[in-house]
C-alpha cells in the first residue's frame, strides 16, 4: 500500500492505475497473432546456436523436409550450446551484443520455444521500464508528478508496446538507457563510490545490450563537462573513472567487434542505401508521431480489405482509407505542435540541468543518424528502433509540460481544465492505437507481405509443399546471412500446419517435385523458376495473393 501513497490525488490515482493496466495488457494480448518477422527469426537462429553457414549446407539441397527439420534452427537444442549463441553472433553478427540473446535462450529453455514465448520475455522486460523511468524523473524533476505523467504516457504508447512485443533486444535496450541515465543523475548528486560504481555497471549492462549505448554515453560525456564547465572538478574525475569502468567491463566484446570490423559494416551496410530527402522527412515525422498515436495506414487498411472482401479498387475501400487518413494526418499534426511547444516550454521553464540532459540525451542520437544521411546519403535515421534515445528525451519534455500544467500551479483556472483535456486526449489516442494493434496481423515494424491470408490457404490443403528458390548468390555474400527470403519462409512456417512440407532450390535448379503432392506452392519464385516448371511439367503457375509472394502450381490434367 505504500506505492499506492506515492500517487497523486484520488482522481488522477485512478486514470493512472487505469492505463497501467490497460499498458500491461497490451504487451502481453495476442503475443503469437502477428507474423514472426526477418529479425525475429535471427534471433531464434541466434539462440539455437546454430549459423546460417550451417542452415545453408543441411537444409539447401533440394531435398524435401518437414517444418520440425526446418525449426530446428530455431530453438535450443543438445547439439548446441551456450558457447554456440556466443560464437554465432562474433562470427555472423557481431554488432549484436549477446546479453539479451543469452537471456532469451535461458527463457525459451525453460518455459518452451513458441512465439509466444519467445515474445514474452521482451514483454516481461518491458515492464521494467516503469520503475526506472519514474526513477529518472524523480532525479530529474522536482515534483513526482511529471514521472507519474511519464510512466502513463509510456505505458500506452504504440511505439513501445509495438517493440515489447517483438523477439528483438529494444525493450531492454529501453531500460538500460532509462537506468544507466537515473544512475547518473543520482551519481552526480550524491557523488559517492558506490553510486558511481552502479552507473558503472547499468554502462557496461546498456553496452552488452546494443552498441547504440555508445551514444548514450556520448550523451552522458556532454552532459557532464557542460555541468562541469569544462573542469576536472571532483564528480567529472568520478565519472571519467566509472565510464572507464563501464567500457573495461564491455572489453572483451569490445575487442570482438574491432577484429570483426568489416562483417559488421556487411550485415549493416543496407541503411547506406539513400532515400530522397522528401521519404526521409516523411519518415521522420511518422516515428516521431508513433511514439504517442500510430495507426498504420496501410496495415489498416489492407487487414479490413481481406476481412471484408473488399477488392482493391473498391469504393468503400477508398472512402475507408481517406477517412482514415485525415483522422490519422489531423492528430499528428496536432503530436507533433504539442512536442515542440514542450522542447520549448522544457527551455524556458526547467533549470540548465534538466533541460542540458534531455536534449543531449535525444540530440546526440538524432544528430549522430540524421547528419550522415543528409551529408552522404542513407537511411540511417529511417530506422524508428535506433532511434529510442531520441523518443524518450520527447517523453519526458512531453511529461513535463503537461504535468505542469495540470497541476495545482494553474487550480481551478481554464487553462488547466484545457490541459487536461488535451492530457485526456493524448492518452486515448494511445490507448485506441494500441487496441488497433492488439487486433492487427501486420504493421510497419514488421516489413513484408500479409502472410495470413496466404497461410490459411495453404493449410486448407491436404499435403501441400512450399518450395523455394530464393537462395541466390549465397555463396558470393559478404555477410553471409540466410537470403532474406529464405529467413522469410522460415518466419512463414509459424504459420503453417504440421502437415506442411518444404524444399529449397538453388536458381537455376528445377526442383523434383513428388508424384504423390498434389497442392505445390512456391515462395517468391524467381522468373527463371516459373519458366523452367512450365517447361519441365507442362504445367501453370500463377499467384494466389496480390503481392505475389506466394504461387500455386496448377498441375494440368
Amino acid at each position: 500500500m505504500k506505492f499506492l501513497k506515492l500517487l497523486p490525488q484520488i482522481r488522477v490515482r485512478y486514470l493512472i492505475i487505469i492505463v497501467l493496466v490497460l499498458g500491461v495488457f497490451f504487451r502481453f494480448v495476442n503475443l503469437e497473432q502477428k507474423f514472426y518477422w526477418y529479425d525475429e527469426v535471427y534471433t531464434s537462429l541466434r539462440v539455437s546456436g546454430y549459423t546460417s553457414t550451417e542452415v545453408i549446407q543441411d537444409l539447401l539441397d533440394g531435398h524435401v523436409i518437414s517444418i520440425e527439420e526446418l525449426q530446428k534452427y530455431q530453438h535450443p537444442n543438445s547439439d548446441k550450446g551456450v558457447i554456440d549463441t556466443v560464437k554465432g553472433l562474433a562470427i555472423e553478427e557481431t554488432q549484436l551484443p549477446p546479453l539479451y540473446f543469452l537471456m532469451t535462450r535461458f527463457w525459451v529453455q525453460l518455459l518452451g520455444h513458441s512465439v509466444a514465448v519467445t515474445r514474452s520475455l521482451s514483454a516481461l522486460l518491458s515492464l521494467l521500464v516503469f520503475p526506472c523511468l519514474y526513477w529518472l524523473c524523480r532525479e530529474l524533476f522536482e515534483f513526482p508528478l511529471v514521472g507519474w505523467v511519464a510512466i502513463t504516457l509510456m505505458a500506452v504508447s504504440p511505439f513501445h508496446v509495438l517493440y515489447a512485443q517483438e523477439a528483438r533486444m529494444y525493450s531492454l535496450w529501453t531500460v538500460t538507457i532509462l537506468l544507466s541515465s537515473a544512475a547518473l543523475l543520482r551519481a552526480v548528486r550524491v557523488n559517492t563510490k558506490g553510486s558511481w560504481g552502479l552507473y558503472s555497471v547499468t554502462l557496461a549492462l546498456g553496452l552488452y545490450t546494443h552498441l547504440l549505448s555508445v551514444l548514450v554515453a556520448i550523451a552522458h560525456v556532454i552532459y557532464i563537462a557542460v555541468i562541469e564547465r569544462f573542469k576536472l572538478s571532483k564528480v567529472a574525475r568520478a565519472y571519467l573513472f566509472a565510464s572507464l569502468g563501464g567500457f573495461l567491463i564491455f572489453s572483451p566484446w569490445l575487442l570482438v567487434v574491432i577484429i570483426h570490423f568489416y562483417g559488421t559494416g556487411g550485415v549493416t551496410g543496407w541503411t547506406g542505401n539513400s532515400l530522397s530527402l522528401l521519404t526521409l522527412v516523411k519518415i521522420w515525422i511518422l516515428g516521431i508521431s508513433r511514439v504517442f498515436f500510430d495507426v498504420d495506414l496501410d496495415s489498416v487498411i489492407e487487414q479490413y480489405a481481406i476481412g471484408l472482401g473488399l477488392g482493391n479498387n473498391s469504393a468503400v475501400k477508398e472512402v475507408f482509407a481517406n477517412s482514415v487518413l485525415l483522422i490519422s494526418v489531423s492528430i499528428i499534426l496536432l503530436v507533433l505542435g504539442l512536442i515542440a511547444y514542450s522542447l520549448y516550454f522544457l527551455c524556458r521553464q526547467s533549470p540548465k540541468r534538466v533541460w542540458l540532459f534531455i536534449l543531449t540525451l535525444g540530440g546526440v542520437t538524432a544528430l549522430s543518424k540524421i547528419l550522415p544521411d543528409l551529408i552522404w546519403g542513407g537511411q540511417r535515421s529511417a530506422v524508428s528502433r535506433y532511434l529510442i534515445p531520441c523518443y524518450l528525451s520527447l517523453q519526458l519534455a512531453v511529461a513535463y509540460l503537461l504535468a505542469s500544467k495540470i497541476s495545482t500551479i494553474y487550480a481551478g483556472t481554464r487553462q488547466q481544465k484545457l490541459w487536461r483535456v488535451a492530457t485526456i486526449a493524448l492518452i486515448s489516442s494511445g490507448v485506441l492505437s494500441c487496441a488497433v494493434i492488439s487486433q492487427a496481423e501486420a504493421w510497419w515494424n514488421r516489413p513484408g507481405s500479409p502472410y495470413h491470408y496466404p497461410a490459411r490457404l495453404i493449410n486448407q490443403t491436404a499435403n501441400p509443399l512450399l518450395v523455394s528458390d530464393a537462395v541466390i548468390n549465397w555463396s558470393t555474400s559478404s555477410s553471409h546471412l540466410l537470403d532474406p527470403d529464405i529467413n522469410l519462409v522460415i518466419g512463414f512456417s509459424y504459420l503453417l500446419g504440421q502437415n506442411v512440407r518444404f524444399q529449397f532450390v538453388f536458381e537455376p535448379q528445377i526442383p523434383q517435385i513428388p508424384e504423390e503432392v498434389r497442392d505445390v506452392f512456391f515462395f517468391s519464385p524467381s522468373k527463371t523458376l516459373r519458366s523452367g516448371l512450365i517447361q519441365e511439367y507442362k504445367h501453370k503457375i500463377e499467384p494466389i495473393y496480390k503481392p505475389g509472394d506466394i504461387w500455386y502450381f496448377e498441375k494440368l490434367e
